[in-house]
């Protein structure tokens, strides 16, 4: 969970309890993802994994975004902050491979697109297992073709960034996880991840049941002793005010699965504009948590989000698992 929901102790606690840990590189410069990596590796010897964003095109339409900015210029003198330079970049892409290379951790994974196909070739041959993320059986296929090791199949009940590989409106991208991976399973021969608003053990247990070889969760951990969500947002996963989710563009201008709030409802028309609407918005999201204004945060979560408990990891993990042997073979 990039933006500092997932932590290296995150990722200790999980491999603790007997679970694969994801490092969030996305928004992190290559020395700091470097650092987690350290983190982690130097207290345990368990697997862990890297999530990598693979960057995109610039924004398609250059007045649109002009008209969002401007837009957002009352919520940021609301705030009294300075709203951030709608700038393209490639998430330190680059670096971060180059680091992954020096000391290959045991999995990594991509989002957003995939990468080379020389990337996955020299990352499996350093080591390291290669994910993608898909959200479509047409995105499957074409992972596939680059040999890589897994697929991470994302349904659209899951919270925050959609892994598509483009960032448009086409029709017929959004796939509820149990047909999408029923779709994957005909066409691909991988392993295949499944995720998306899975929340509790039941959801677990249907997945496996179904085709998927691990299930991977992160709206059921944001409320956990070692998660470094905000505590507002931990807050508003809990808040019977905000009763629902929705998939929007309003905080990044990538399509997004949040809780509903009073920006999501104000800006629900926000431009295909990614990462440059993220910039954007960043100085007023961090002006937000510090004001205690819920309503002007990004509240990612997927559609399991009341289910998300305040307990620590290794106790989620182990009610999340009780009994999957005996009800899964």
């Amino acid at each position: 969970m990039a933006g500092g929901p997932t932590t290296p102790v995150l990722v200790l606690a999980a491999a603790d309890a007997g679970a694969l840990g994801m490092l969030a590189a996305g928004y992190k410069t290559a020395a700091e993802m470097q650092a987690e990596i350290a983190a982690v590796r130097s207290a345990t010897s368990a697997a862990f994994g890297v999530n990598v964003f693979v960057p995109g095109e610039a924004a398609p339409d250059p007045e649109a975004l002009a008209a969002y900015v401007g837009m957002l210029e009352e919520e940021a003198a609301a705030l009294g902050v300075t709203l951030g330079a709608p700038r393209w970049d490639d998430d330190d892409y680059g670096a971060k491979l180059d680091v992954l290379l020096a000391a290959p951790p045991p999995l990594v994974s991509f989002t957003f697109g995939c990468p080379a196909s020389d990337v996955v070739r020299t990352l499996q041959a350093a080591g390291s297992l290669v994910a993608v993320t898909v959200t479509t059986p047409a995105e499957a296929v074409l992972a596939q073709r680059l040999d890589v090791d897994c697929l991470c199949v994302q349904g659209i009940e899951a919270g925050a960034h959609r892994g598509t590989f483009v960032n448009d409106d086409r029709p017929a991208q959004d796939h509820p996880l149990s047909a999408l991976l029923a779709d994957v399973r005909r066409t691909c021969e991988l392993p295949l991840i499944a995720a998306g608003g899975i929340a509790d053990r039941e959801g677990v247990a249907a997945v496996l049941a179904a085709g998927a070889t691990q299930v991977q969760l992160g709206t059921a951990f944001l409320r956990c002793t070692e998660s470094g969500a905000h505590p507002l947002y931990k807050a508003a996963l809990a808040d019977p005010r905000f009763t629902s989710t929705a998939v929007t563009r309003a905080f990044s201008g990538r399509r997004a699965r949040s809780l509903v709030n009073g920006f999501v409802r104000a800006h629900e028309d926000g431009p295909p504009a990614y990462p440059e609407i993220n910039h954007v918005t960043r100085p007023l999201r961090a002006a937000a948590a510090a004001a205690g204004d819920p309503d002007r945060m990004s509240l990612y979560a997927g559609e399991g989000f009341r289910r998300a408990e305040e307990r620590s990891a290794g106790e989620i993990i182990e009610r999340l698992t009780a009994g999957l042997e005996r009800s899964t073979s």
